[in-house]
């Protein structure tokens, strides 16, 4: 399908072409295919007499794919991705790159304009804050990883106060992120952060394994198991500390996985699962296909049995041990309180499959609570479609209400 390699490639590579001048630097424009709308950004840079070109899809979270040049004058380019089997060829007039961008034998009218957009994003937090932060690592002995993180305080807090502050570990989704889980332009963790701190809340959030400031653990066969490890070390570290009362887990995603696994082993107080699994994940999977698949104006057509298939020609040790997940067991097995939210317009996590098996597997409690959100997506953004082509493009990075009301929940447990 075209367009949809670039989500799928994370080609770093650079490759290098004869010198110029006339096109140094950025540009960007929109490539529309149907229902579908992609920020592209063409880099352009000049470096020890050589010139360097890499393409950014801001809208699909893949930065840096280096080009191969085929040709480059004053005013012409062509290049290629070859892991892609993409290609741009344009042409300078009137101070716009106009050419076509082709993709598996599908090609569309790509027009770049000089210069980068400017991204908003007004919900990010500016310093000077009002409230202490502290940068810690803790140590995953079994993986030999150890995590790199920053320990929010709330405000006012003082070591001396008799009663001691509730303290979340912040867990992130899928693919390797930072501390902020940062994607897409934004820091949804770091506005997490903030927000709780200003209500009397603390919070851990790290960067995963081999990402940022974290290192070691191995990654080529890790699972999510073995993520599991780390964010147990977390709490491990937060407990050790003896400055809490109850320490809870928030995950996002796949991070909700993580967490309902944890509460099985009763080493969180409490869970809250943003867009957290509650069914097997291969017909969680191949559910979030048709999703999308409906969303682009396509038949949905995948079944569990094709997307098993599809995975096992990977050969990828995450992906196997992910398709075989059935997390039913684990949120069974948990005691804690649970809040699992999710959006209606989710179509990654789909809410509609997903919230009501939590509901049935979770031991019936009053300090339990599920909620679907009208109109947000998997990042539980304000949306229109719920496509993951749309999260750059939204300039909100949280809806408020889902803010306040893990706050307000977080607050009344006793």
């Amino acid at each position: 399908m075209l367009l949809m390699l670039l989500v799928l490639c994370t080609l770093t590579g650079q490759a290098v072409v004869q010198p110029t001048s006339a096109l140094v630097g950025s540009w960007s424009g929109k490539l529309n295919a149907g229902l579908v709308s992609l920020r592209l950004v063409l880099h352009i840079e000049q470096a020890d007499g050589y010139v360097v070109v890499t393409l950014d899809s801001p809208d699909q979270g893949a930065n840096g794919l280096g080009a191969y040049k085929e040709y480059l004058s004053d005013d012409s380019i062509a290049v290629r991705w070859d892991l892609l089997k993409a290609s741009y060829h344009a042409r300078l007039i009137d101070g716009k790159l106009d050419g076509k961008f082709s993709q598996n034998g599908f090609s569309l009218p790509l027009v770049l304009s000089k210069g980068v957009p400017e991204v908003k994003r007004p919900q990010e937090p500016k310093p000077p804050f009002p409230y202490q932060t502290e940068e810690v690592t803790f140590r995953n002995e079994r993986d030999s990883a150890t995590l790199a993180g920053t320990l929010t305080w709330p405000v006012d807090y003082r070591a001396d106060n008799k009663r001691k502050p509730t303290v979340v570990l912040l867990v992130s989704g899928s693919g390797q992120q930072n501390r902020d889980e940062e994607l897409m332009g934004h820091k949804p963790f770091l506005l997490i952060a903030d927000y709780l701190a200003r209500q009397g809340i603390a919070t851990l959030r790290y960067d995963d394994r081999a990402t940022a400031a974290s290192v070691g653990g191995d990654m080529k066969n890790a699972t999510t198991a073995d993520f599991m490890r780390d964010a147990a070390a977390g709490l491990d570290f937060l407990r050790s500390k003896k400055a809490f009362g109850k320490v809870g887990i928030l995950g996002h995603s796949e991070g909700g996985a993580i967490a309902f696994m944890l509460g099985a082993q009763r080493k969180t107080d409490f869970i809250v699962s943003l867009a957290g699994p509650g069914v097997k994940l291969d017909t969680l999977l191949a559910a979030q296909s048709n999703r999308m698949l409906a969303l682009m104006g396509q038949l949905p057509i995948m079944t569990v049995d094709k997307y098993r298939q599809q995975t096992a020609v990977q050969q990828n040790p995450y992906l196997q041990w992910l398709i075989d997940y059935d997390p039913s067991a684990d949120i069974r097995r948990t005691r804690c309180p649970v809040f699992a939210l999710n959006g209606d317009r989710d179509c990654q996590v789909i809410s509609s499959q997903n919230l009501p098996a939590i509901r049935q597997l979770l031991r019936k409690s009053k300090r339990n609570l599920i909620k679907e959100y009208p109109g947000l997506n998997h990042l539980f953004q304000h949306c229109t479609t719920g496509l993951l082509t749309e999260y750059s493009q939204i300039e909100e990075t949280l809806a408020p209400e889902m803010l306040a009301d893990i706050t307000q929940w977080i607050l009344l447990l006793k």
